[in-house]
């Protein structure tokens, strides 16, 4: 059987979705891979009538109940087809499972997806990972239309905007968990906003990658932080081959856990390999037993959220130092200027200062 990698595009509206999908599936097959676009469902039901605005809850009700049992049974056909396949295949959806949770109460979610023997985790475990594409309404306004989708409810003015962000968070919010959820930015070229898609793509199917810093900042936190995701990270470094960086990590968000892999080899001092997976609890204590007894266990709270179309992730560290924050830009353009919040003072810009990896920082004493 072929290798299978699925991955989800979704974002919220005006991202800039749909010219992603053409610049993946060209890209790719001219990698050599095939490539299966499964189509966007919710749209196929709006387009044949269906309307999630309606007052009339049970056509609401049934309407997304069929539109998740639609994307199963389709996201299936294309897994059969992409057994039979010879050469390497990428299955790329247009918006997964998790999207239809973030038009819903987590009430009428839980029930629908009982319905179909399913849960959150199990429906975010079908995909090797997720690229949310930030709506053009956070930090890209001039940008944001509905000229390139009919159906699109959130009009382009202030009310529209504010819809369109929200939704935007909703959607991170529906797909916060999954191990391989990367959030992509928006950037003043929109070139670099689908260069930043095609390098996670590549960095999931196992491809060479260029080594890139993200952006790091030593800083303090000077006000409240709006509508961000929290989390606790527990980090644990497993010994490894000398040039290879192997880490453990378990993430606590909700009442939920997810337990993470990941393995970094640098194979020239330009380019890495670099792969993830998930482990169940069972294989994530076995794997515990390989820590590196030379490094400690670290602790961090992790808060996430987006500013003026700019995904950031702020650590606070809890063990084994307990008087450090950081900061990190996630797919900020080199050339570009970082949106820093208001709530945020920066200290210092650390980025590529090996003091301040978390490598680094588990070291013993």
């Amino acid at each position: 059987m072929a290798e299978i990698k699925k991955i989800v595009l979704t974002g919220g509206p005006c991202a800039g979705k749909t010219t992603a999908l053409v610049k993946i599936n060209e890209y790719f097959s001219g990698m050599g891979y095939k490539v299966f676009m499964v189509p966007e469902v919710p749209t196929l039901y709006s387009q044949g009538g269906w309307n999630y605005l309606t007052p009339n809850r049970n056509l609401y009700y049934e309407g997304e109940r069929a539109i998740l049992e639609t994307q199963l049974a389709l996201e299936d056909s294309f897994q059969r087809l992409a057994e039979v396949c010879t050469k390497p295949v990428l299955m790329v959806c247009d918006r997964g499972t998790m999207d239809i949770s973030a038009y819903m109460k987590p009430e009428e979610w839980e029930e629908i997806t009982a319905m179909c023997g399913s849960d959150s985790n199990r429906l975010r475990e079908r995909y090797d990972a997720v690229l949310h594409l930030v709506s053009a309404a956070d930090g890209a306004e001039q940008y944001y239309t509905t000229a390139t989708n009919a159906i699109r409810y959130e009009n382009a003015d202030e009310e529209g905007l504010r819809l369109a962000r929200e939704l935007d968070k909703k959607v991170i919010k529906a797909w916060t968990g999954h191990p391989h959820l990367r959030v992509i930015n928006n950037h003043d070229d929109f070139d670099a906003k689908l260069n930043r898609v095609i390098k996670e793509i590549s960095n999931v199917l196992g491809l060479p990658q260029r080594v890139q810093e993200e952006r790091v900042y030593r800083v303090e936190i000077v006000g409240e932080i709006p509508e961000c995701t929290e989390s606790d990270i527990i980090q644990t470094y497993l010994v490894a081959e000398p040039g290879c960086e192997v880490r453990l990590r378990r993430r606590i968000w909700d009442g939920k856990v997810v337990n993470v892999h990941r393995t970094k080899k640098r194979i020239s001092d330009t380019e890495q390999i670099e792969t993830e997976r998930q482990v169940n609890n069972n294989l994530y204590k076995s794997l515990l037993q390989q820590a590196d007894p030379y490094r400690q266990t670290i602790h961090k709270h992790r808060r996430s959220f987006i500013w003026k179309g700019q995904y950031f992730e702020i650590d606070t560290f809890l063990a084994p130092i307990d008087n450090l924050v950081m900061m990190e830009t996630k797919g900020i353009a080199e050339q570009e200027t970082v949106n820093f919040p208001p709530f945020i003072k920066v200290i210092e810009e650390v980025t590529g200062n090996s003091r301040y990896y978390n490598y680094t920082l588990a070291l013993r004493k």
